[in-house]
């Protein structure tokens, strides 16, 4: 085996290949589907189907209410004052461009479509666990945001575009004001998964 063929069988690993083409497909079917054309949705999605839209509103409150009772628990008052100035920046910034953008909603329900303010809100959080505590921290949460920009997609309120737009706002807002936290280590977060749940928790060391 010659010198270039050793390096070569040594870059190579099949579970590294396999991720990568699982986030190239992942890429790919977002960049057709979710920002296709809207009109091209109407045969997949349902706007009468009101659960999903109703979970999505309830996240719009849950995940930004998880994020500020955390800081709370934790007595991190400086992430609180944090998460109050990227949440502030980032319903200023996507209220202003609500505003002067005016993009017509799917199948013309409506104007000031652009970005989503569910998806700006919810990825804000989500993103502040992100940043504040860490990435494993912050799984829960960007699960719930994707799934709140897709009921927004779903219910027909918001194209692909208006949901991609809101999640780059709501993460840029938090990277603007949000610094990670230094560990305190009387009060750690805890995180734990399996197949099928995601475990958020505390825990104190006397």
């Amino acid at each position: 085996m010659t010198k270039n063929n050793r390096i070569l069988h040594a870059n190579y690993n099949p579970e590294v290949w396999w991720i990568r083409l699982q986030h190239r497909f992942l890429i790919f079917f977002f960049l057709i589907f979710f920002l296709s054309p809207t009109e091209s949705h109407s045969q997949f999605f349902n706007p009468e189907d009101s659960f999903i839209e109703n979970a999505g509103d309830g996240t719009l409150f849950l995940i930004p209410a998880s994020a500020v009772a955390t800081t709370l628990i934790l007595e991190d008052y400086e992430g609180t004052w944090q998460f109050t100035k990227s949440a502030a920046l980032n319903l200023a910034v996507t209220g202003a461009a609500k505003v002067l953008i005016n993009k017509d909603r799917p199948f013309k329900g409506g104007g000031y479509a652009f970005p989503s303010g569910h998806t700006s809100v919810t990825f804000q959080s989500a993103s502040f666990f992100h940043r504040r505590y860490g990435f494993k921290y912050s799984i829960p949460a960007y699960l719930l945001a994707g799934y709140t920009g897709f009921s927004r997609i779903h219910a027909t309120r918001h194209d692909g575009w208006d949901v991609l737009a809101g999640a780059v706002v709501g993460i840029g807002s938090t990277w603007f004001f949000t610094n990670p936290r230094e560990k305190n280590k009387n009060v750690e977060l805890t995180f734990s998964s399996s197949d099928d749940h995601y475990l958020l928790g505390f825990k104190y060391i006397f």
